[in-house]
């Protein structure tokens, strides 16, 4: 499920009912340059529409999910005092966010650091070049995982299974990370997913337990 970028989508819909975030970080989740982190998309020319409703995902799920505890670690860092580490998305969310962005342009791999912050936001620091996602992150996994030093971990588990996050639902079917967030919560972050020849095995009375 991929919604149209238009104002009914906007203000982080799908976590309106149970967030984490006020309406005007909302707001400023859409912003090119947001206040949020001063953090400018458009630092290689301007980001297509198309890509950057995929980071305004991105910044929607960091800000406003509530179902994200299972992957928080406590960090001793200037400008933040906690962070999410490995969040498993589901394949569809890396693969169609690398499709959309893979004509987009950055210089950095890393975008949680390396910038040149003299002006008071990201610019590419002297010498690096700006290039085609494409380049920069060859696989979906490269840039889901990359891009936000490990923050998300790409993963083969698909959206409705109940092991992988999604970065945008449709709220009228219900939040299907809030399954996601307890599995990992009971079972531990790093806990691998039953595989599917097991379930289909296993009695009803224990895939209940699952």
């Amino acid at each position: 499920y991929l919604p149209k970028f238009t104002e009914q989508r906007k203000k982080c819909a799908p976590w309106k009912d149970n967030a984490c975030c006020t309406a005007e970080t909302s707001k400023g989740a859409h912003q090119d340059q947001s206040y949020l982190y001063n953090f400018n998309w458009n630092h290689c020319g301007v980001m297509p529409d198309k890509c950057k409703q995929h980071f305004i995902q991105d910044t929607c799920l960091y800000e406003c999910s509530p179902n994200l505890g299972p992957w928080i670690d406590q960090v001793d860092n200037s400008w933040r005092r906690e962070r999410i580490l490995n969040v498993p998305l589901c394949k569809e969310d890396c693969d169609l966010w690398w499709e959309a962005c893979k004509d987009a342009v950055t210089c950095r791999e890393n975008w949680h650091k390396g910038w040149n912050w003299t002006s008071g936001t990201n610019r590419c620091p002297r010498g690096s070049i700006c290039q085609p996602f494409k380049y920069v992150f060859p696989r979906p996994a490269d840039l889901c995982e990359k891009i936000w030093s490990n923050s998300y971990k790409y993963t083969t588990e698909h959206r409705g299974g109940g092991r992988c996050i999604q970065m945008w639902f449709d709220p009228a079917n219900g939040n299907p990370n809030v399954a996601v967030a307890k599995y990992y919560a009971q079972n531990g972050r790093d806990a691998s997913p039953a595989p599917r020849a097991v379930l289909l095995l296993l009695p009803a009375a224990l895939l209940s337990l699952l």
